[in-house]
C-alpha cells in the first residue's frame, strides 16, 4: 500500500507511478501551450491587416508551429495524464506496465522537440494540415510519427491499467461514467493513430526519397482522418472533464446513465465522419459519399452532443434543486459557484462549446452551404470555438483543481485565478464571433496578407471585412493574455505555491466552506465521481426536474434554426438562379 496515496481533502485515490506519470504529461502540455501561446501573438497581429507585423516567411513558420503545438502537443499530453487519472485513480488501481508509459512519454517529447526544430529551422512552413505537394524536412514527419507512437503506448497502458482494475476487482459494477469517456477517448485515438501512420509514414519516405510521389488527394482523405479525428479525441476528454468536474463540484450525476454512456459510443461509431467536411469541395469524392457522410452519419454525431450538453448542465441543476436552489428556472444557475474558475471555465467552455462551435459545425458540414465558407476563416472560427475553448478552457479549469490535489500545492494569486475563465473566454468568443463574420464575407483561412499586395490578380474584400479582422484581432489579444495569466497561476503554483501538508483544508479556503462539505462528503475514497451507485433504473430519467437546461436547449435550438437558415439566404444571395 506504500505505493498508493490517498488525497486527504478530496478522496482521490492516486497510484505513485500514474501519479508521476500525471504530472509530467499535463506540464509538458502546459509547455506546448506556452509555444503556442507565443507564437499567437504574431499570427493575430499579422492577420490583423493595419499592423500586418509578420513578414510572410515568418507568418506561416509561426502559424505551423502555433497550429500543431497548440491542438496537437498541449492537448495529447494533457490527455495522457486524464488517460491515466481516468483509470488507475477513479478506478484504484496500480497502473499496468510503467515502464512502458515512460517510454510512450519520452517517445512523445522527443517527437514533438523534432517537429518543432524542423519548423523552426525553415523549409517545413507547410501548417499543421502538412498537405502534399508541399513538403517538409524529413524530421517534420518523423517527429509526429514517434509523438503519435509514444501517445499510443501510453493509450495502450491505459487499456492495461482497466484490465488490471477488472482482473483486481477494485471496483464495481460498470466502470465510472468519466472513465466510460476516456475509453471512448482513446478507441478514436487508436484509429486517429491509425491514420497517421498510414499517410505519415509514406509521406516520410517521399520526403528522403525513398517514395517517388505522394498523391495529393490520397493524402487529403487519409490525413483528415488523423487531422479532424484527433479533435474527436478532444471531445471526448473534455466532456468526461465535464461530468468529472459536475460530479467533483456539486456531487451531482448523470440524468440517465444509459444515455449519457449511448452518446459516448454514438462517438465512437460516426464522430470521425465528421472529416467529411474539410474535403466537400474536392473533385477526387463521390458526391453519394459526402451525402452520406453531411447528413445521416453526421447526424448521429450532433445526437451525441447534444445529448453531453444537456444532461452536464442538467445534472448540474438536478444537484442545486436538491439543495434547495428552487426559485425560478435559473435561481441554480445565478447561485453557482461563478467565482470558482473550475465552475466558470468549466461552464463557459460548455456554453461556447454548443452554443458557437455545434452550430458552426453543423452549418460548416452542410454540403451545399459549405461552398460559401470552406477555406475562409471561418474555418479557424470554428475550431477555436471547439478546442480553443471547449477543450483548453475545459483541462485550464480541471488544472485549477489538480493542482492542490495532484500536485499538492497551494493556488498562488487566487484573484486572477477567478477572472482567468472569464478573460480567455471572453477574448476566445470575441475573436470567434468576428472572424465567423470575416469568413462569411470571404476573407482567406491561410493567406499572409487581406491586400494582395504584389499579387498577378488582385483583389479586394469588403471594407467591413477589415473591421471584423481587427475587431477579433483585439479579442485575441485578450484571450492570449488570458491564457498567459492560466500559465502564470499554473506554473508560479507548481514553482512557488506553499505546499500542502495533509490535510490542508484547501478546499475551504478555494471552494468555500458549504461547496467544500459537499466535495468532501461526496468525493470518499469509496465513492468514485459519477459512479453509477444508484442504479440507472433508480435515479431514472430526471425529465422536467432541470426546466432551466429545457429552457438553453430551447433557446440553442432557436439560435441553430435561425443561423442555419440565414446561411441558406446567404447561399441563395451568392449564387443565384434562374
Amino acid at each position: 500500500m506504500a505505493e498508493f496515496r490517498t488525497c486527504p481533502d478530496s478522496g482521490f485515490y492516486f497510484h505513485k507511478s500514474a501519479e508521476s506519470l500525471m504530472k509530467v504529461n499535463a506540464v509538458l502540455g502546459v509547455v506546448f501551450l506556452l509555444v503556442a501561446g507565443v507564437l499567437a501573438v504574431g499570427v493575430v497581429l499579422t492577420r490583423w491587416q493595419e499592423v500586418h507585423l509578420l513578414s510572410a516567411e515568418a507568418f506561416y513558420m509561426g502559424l505551423t508551429a502555433h497550429g500543431i503545438n497548440a491542438l496537437i502537443f498541449w492537448i495529447i499530453f494533457f490527455e495522457m495524464a486524464i488517460l491515466h487519472f481516468a483509470s488507475s485513480t477513479l478506478l484504484r488501481c496500480r497502473l499496468a506496465t510503467p515502464a512502458w508509459a515512460w517510454i510512450g512519454f519520452i517517445l512523445m517529447v522527443i517527437g514533438a522537440v523534432m517537429n518543432n526544430v524542423a519548423v523552426f529551422q525553415g523549409n517545413s512552413s507547410v501548417m499543421m494540415t502538412s498537405y502534399a505537394p508541399m513538403q517538409a524536412a524529413p524530421h517534420f514527419y518523423l517527429g509526429l510519427i514517434l509523438f503519435a507512437v509514444g501517445a499510443l503506448l501510453q493509450v495502450f497502458v491505459f487499456f492495461g491499467t482497466l484490465v488490471v482494475a477488472h482482473q483486481e476487482k477494485t471496483y464495481e459494477g460498470s466502470v465510472p461514467l468519466v472513465t466510460f469517456g476516456a475509453i471512448t477517448a482513446a478507441i478514436i485515438a487508436v484509429f486517429t493513430i491509425a491514420s497517421g501512420a498510414i499517410i505519415l509514414i509514406p509521406t516520410f519516405l517521399w520526403s528522403i526519397g525513398y517514395i517517388s510521389h505522394i498523391d495529393a488527394e490520397m493524402y487529403r482523405i487519409v490525413w483528415w482522418g488523423l487531422g479532424h479525428s484527433s479533435q474527436q479525441v478532444n471531445v471526448a476528454a473534455h466532456v468526461s472533464v465535464w461530468y468529472l468536474l459536475a460530479g467533483v463540484l456539486f456531487g451531482a450525476r448523470p440524468m440517465s446513465e444509459k444515455v449519457s454512456r449511448m452518446a459516448f459510443l454514438l462517438y465512437i461509431l460516426f464522430l470521425q465522419l465528421a472529416c467529411a467536411h474539410h474535403i466537400l469541395v474536392d473533385p477526387g469524392v463521390s458526391t453519394e459519399w459526402r451525402i452520406f457522410n453531411t447528413s445521416y452519419a453526421m447526424y448521429l454525431a450532433v445526437l451525441a452532443s447534444m445529448i453531453h450538453g444537456l444532461t452536464v448542465p442538467g445534472s448540474i441543476e438536478v444537484a442545486q434543486r436538491k439543495k434547495g436552489l428552487t426559485n425560478g428556472i435559473f435561481e441554480w444557475l445565478r447561485k453557482a459557484p461563478w467565482d470558482n474558475p473550475v465552475f466558470s471555465g468549466m461552464f463557459i467552455s460548455l456554453l461556447v462549446f454548443g452554443f458557437i462551435g455545434g452550430i458552426t459545425g453543423v452549418v460548416m458540414g452542410t454540403l451545399q452551404i459549405n461552398l460559401i465558407i470552406h477555406n475562409t476563416i471561418y474555418v479557424p472560427a470554428h475550431f477555436h470555438a471547439t478546442v480553443a475553448v471547449g477543450t483548453t478552457l475545459a483541462f485550464m479549469a480541471l488544472t485549477y483543481l489538480l493542482i492542490p490535489v495532484l500536485f499538492r500545492r497551494e493556488m498562488i494569486f487566487p484573484k486572477l485565478a477567478k477572472l482567468q475563465p472569464y478573460i480567455f473566454g471572453g477574448g476566445m468568443t470575441i475573436l470567434i464571433l468576428f472572424m465567423l463574420g470575416a469568413g462569411t464575407l470571404g476573407v482567406s483561412r491561410r493567406h499572409w496578407d487581406m491586400d494582395f499586395t504584389g499579387a498577378a490578380l488582385g483583389f479586394e474584400y469588403p471594407g467591413m471585412a477589415y473591421t471584423l479582422m481587427a475587431i477579433a484581432a483585439i479579442g485575441g489579444l485578450l484571450a492570449i493574455v488570458g491564457g498567459a495569466i492560466y500559465l502564470l497561476v499554473a506554473v508560479g503554483s507548481l514553482m512557488f505555491g506553499k505546499k500542502l501538508e495533509p490535510s490542508a483544508g484547501f478546499l475551504q479556503s478555494f471552494l468555500g466552506k458549504s461547496l467544500a462539505a459537499s466535495v468532501y462528503n461526496t468525493n470518499r475514497p469509496e465513492t468514485l465521481p459519477m459512479a453509477p451507485k444508484l442504479s440507472v433504473e433508480e435515479h431514472g430519467s430526471s425529465g422536467f426536474e432541470a426546466p432551466g437546461t429545457f429552457a438553453l436547449a430551447m433557446v440553442l435550438l432557436v439560435s441553430f434554426v435561425v443561423y442555419y437558415f440565414i446561411n441558406w439566404k446567404y447561399l441563395a444571395s451568392v449564387w443565384p438562379l434562374g
